[in-house]
């Protein structure tokens, strides 16, 4: 995810914030007090250990009772929020719980690992969606609410072996993933163009409550999308459209109009996640699914293991429309999804979220930035002519232009150099980095993957939607068979080649 821009009238560029670097600039997640994965906890998350999962508590337990019963079924409902280390400080939090008649299943706490005198609490409700959305607004004025809604088990740890942070082995696990916003799309900076526009900020509400509402297998819900937005996504794509001949990828161009046929892609209609989402699906196996906010690098990345990308719905500020300051849907359908479609950048987006899988903090860090410098912001040569394949580039009509210009700075892409390329925030980048195709940065990327340093290796079975760990010469047997009978196809076909074409 990153932001639609453009150059302002004159030489230079305007200072704007750019978005993927709020998803995956560890600098700009500092200047906000938070970490590069500052949705899971250092040292007290849950970690894989083989294959097996611990579900030893990080928190105190205070009600050891079992749960029979599903959050949706019983009602249940949890929040994660932080209070200062003082006497007295729980007692105060539990009476918002008792003002808001909302009953407590579970309790448990622990020392925040992210800011110092401060603690963490974990607390399992019993009450009404409509009473739970009362108790964290009415928690807002008083706490600070980490998370909401996750699971339990989320905070476990290991205390022996290997740490390995906790990843989704399932696609339904995204939904942890999904939900785990470190920043709403409603919570806008004071110097956003919607920032004093209380209509606006009104809507976006309905935008994170959509999202957040999601989940696993549900159709995604159609937005009747107001005739202001519908007009400002008409002048972005407008614009857009008149560089995409001249500047797009191959790739891009064939996708786009069947996208419009397919999808409603045109100036006076905002195409539908759930129509896109079936039209990637049987194109190249991706699929989109609503988020309400940011994520953090390792929870987006984890979404490209499983060939899921985050998508938001929210339309940018009418007052300009050549400008956000964050993701849109005009930089989503206009910048990702058109190459999303296609088979072999599918299969590089992939590959970079399952290097992501119970990798370090670091190395997260270093495919984020690869992500942000290939799928972002890269180039590609074509014909001998440079073309733009990064969707922060595609979905920007200023640094776009700037881009594929005789000012630009352009190195061929390496991981081991890319990755410690500075992203810039409010400028376009000093230096882009260009691939000969995407077989190319694949193979690149696979071979960095390989310096990732984790007790095992990961492989995505497309049949059940799930990551297998390879640890043991048994795993490794089975992904073997696998690929054995792939061979045995495409040899059977080769043989029929032979036969009956004399190839």
């Amino acid at each position: 995810m990153a932001s639609s821009h453009v150059m302002k009238d004159g030489p230079e560029p305007v200072p704007r914030m750019q978005p993927a670097m709020m998803m995956f600039s560890s600098k700009y997640w500092a200047r906000r007090g938070l970490s590069l994965d500052s949705a899971m906890f250092d040292h007290q998350r849950q970690r894989h250990t083989g294959g097996q999962m611990s579900r030893r508590p990080s928190f105190c337990p205070i009600n050891e009772k079992p749960d029979t019963e599903s959050d949706e079924e019983s009602g249940r409902t949890a929040v994660v929020f932080s209070l200062k280390n003082e006497v007295g400080c729980l007692v105060k939090a539990l009476r918002l719980f008792q003002e808001k008649r909302v009953n407590l299943n579970h309790i448990e706490s622990r020392m925040s690992k992210r800011v110092t005198n401060e603690v963490e609490i974990f607390a399992d409700c019993s009450c009404s969606k409509k009473e739970f959305n009362e108790l964290l607004q009415h928690l807002k004025d008083h706490v600070n609410i980490i998370s909401f809604n996750t699971p339990a088990h989320v905070w476990s740890a290991e205390a022996d072996g290997d740490d390995v942070p906790w990843f989704p082995m399932k696609i339904s696990e995204l939904d942890q993933c999904s939900h785990r916003v470190l920043m709403y799309g409603s919570e806008l900076d004071a110097d956003h163009p919607g920032f004093k526009d209380n209509v606006y900020r009104q809507r976006r509400k309905y935008f994170v409550e959509v999202a957040m509402n999601y989940k696993f297998g549900q159709p995604i819900p159609r937005i009747e999308y107001t005739p202001e937005e519908i007009r400002t996504w008409g002048v972005v794509f407008k614009e857009l459209t008149k560089l995409y001949p001249t500047h797009a990828c191959r790739e891009y161009l064939k996708n786009l109009p069947l996208l419009s046929k397919h999808c409603g892609y045109k100036e006076d209609n905002i195409p539908q996640l759930e129509d896109v989402s079936l039209f990637l699906r049987e194109r190249s196996g991706f699929t989109v699914r609503p988020v309400a906010g940011y994520l953090s690098p390792r929870d987006f990345l984890a979404g490209l293991a499983y060939r899921v990308f985050n998508c938001t719905q929210y339309v940018r500020h009418s007052t300009d429309p050549l400008y956000t300051p964050e993701p849109d849907t005009c930089h989503e359908l206009l910048g990702h999804v058109p190459l999303l479609a296609d088979p072999k950048f599918a299969q590089f987006s992939q590959e970079i979220g399952l290097a992501s899988l119970g990798a370090s903090d670091e190395d997260v860090q270093k495919l984020a930035t690869c992500y942000f410098f290939t799928i972002e912001f890269g180039l590609c040569k074509q014909d001998g002519q440079l073309r733009a394949y990064g969707a922060g580039l595609l979905s920007s009509i200023g640094e776009l232009r700037h881009a594929l210009s005789d000012q630009a700075c352009v190195k061929m892409f390496d991981p081991k150099t890319t990755c410690n390329q500075e992203c810039l925030i409010t400028t376009f980048q000093d230096v882009y980095f260009v691939s000969e195709s995407f077989e190319e940065a694949k193979e690149k990327m696979r071979e960095f993957a390989k310096t990732i340093k984790r007790p095992f290796s990961v492989y995505y079975n497309p049949y059940t939607q799930s990551i297998d760990l390879l640890k043991d010469t048994r795993g490794i047997e089975n992904v073997v068979q696998d690929l054995r009978s792939d061979l045995t196809t495409v040899c059977d076909a080769l043989g029929k080649m032979n036969t009956y074409m004399g190839i």
